[in-house]
């Protein structure tokens, strides 16, 4: 009963709220986990559950050395499905309501610096890189800033190169246009020219025409183009970190340290409070007082 309680909740999420699929996949995880729990404590439905139990389950992930961040994010999924079944009517109050969130210390997110990452494409297109398509995705990703999962859902139709601008379908599924910088634009009509070899039906998958597919036509996976995102960056950088990701936040950093007002960034990223896109502030701070410390003679 429990389950079946927290798979309807699921697709709550994906049906009403529009998440995304990794959003409800962490959701499953956490709420799986806080179920587990309950049933080893002898709690057999979620009207049984209280608050004392709920920190019971807190503590016994900061014993288990889970770190403040997915302490933080569990109590988010837990007050959020508590909420959940209090709206339902299936729990008569929120035992999640009470709980508080530990702090935690946000991290400076991993970027390239500007000469890293034009040596990395200036170089990827002096070599004749032999993957055309692997030249495309990362022209994108560093012009235009989107999430993985924007990139790979890209449609033909939402490439405008006349306009300039791609539509991008985000996080709840909501659309944004994006302006793509020309050197992206080329590269990727090379890319789309070198696809025309292609049978007509390999492009289409479910009847749509994908931007982005694999040399047998079919829609790509994350985990490949992370893979090769990591190959590049690997072969430039040292950083720890060489996720699709790294060159969405090098997209922010580089935009808002040659100038761009941070609401225009966030409005790019897609971002839903201008909280989250702050975070880029604090790296054009730090790359400041480094180049003032640097360059001052009484630093």
């Amino acid at each position: 009963m429990m389950e079946k309680i927290v798979r309807n909740y699921l697709e709550y999420l994906e049906a009403e709220r529009n998440y995304s699929a990794n959003t409800i996949l962490s959701y499953e995880t956490d709420l799986l986990n806080l179920l587990k729990f309950l049933r080893d404590n002898g709690i057999k439905s979620f009207g049984e559950v209280h608050k004392e139990s709920l920190r019971a389950y807190i503590g016994f992930l900061l014993d288990h050395d889970f770190n403040q961040s997915s302490v933080a994010r569990k109590i988010a999924s837990m007050r959020s499905f508590f909420r959940y079944l209090k709206g339902k009517r299936i729990i008569d109050s929120n035992p999640a309501a009470v709980l508080i969130t530990p702090k935690t210390k946000r991290k400076l997110p991993a970027f390239l610096d500007e000469k890293s990452i034009n040596n990395l494409l200036s170089e990827m297109e002096k070599k004749g890189c032999s993957s055309i398509l692997d030249r495309a995705i990362l022209e994108l990703f560093y012009s235009t800033g989107i999430r993985l999962s924007e990139l790979i859902d890209l449609k033909q139709k939402d490439f405008r190169p006349e306009e300039k601008i791609i539509k991008v379908k985000g996080k709840g599924r909501k659309e944004r246009f994006v302006p793509v910088g020309g050197k992206a634009i080329s590269v990727i009509n090379e890319y789309i020219a070198s696809r025309r070899g292609l049978p007509a039906a390999g492009n289409k998958i479910k009847g749509e025409n994908y931007l982005f597919v694999t040399d047998k036509g079919r829609k790509l996976y994350p985990q490949a183009v992370g893979r090769l995102v990591r190959k590049y960056i690997g072969a430039i950088s040292e950083i720890e970190k060489k996720s699709p990701h790294v060159l969405r936040h090098t997209f922010a950093t580089h935009m808002l340290n040659h100038g761009a007002d941070i609401r225009a960034v966030k409005e790019l990223l897609g971002h839903e409070s201008l909280s989250t896109t702050q975070i880029y502030t604090h790296i054009s701070s730090a790359r400041m007082k480094k180049i003032y410390e640097e360059s001052h003679p009484k630093a």
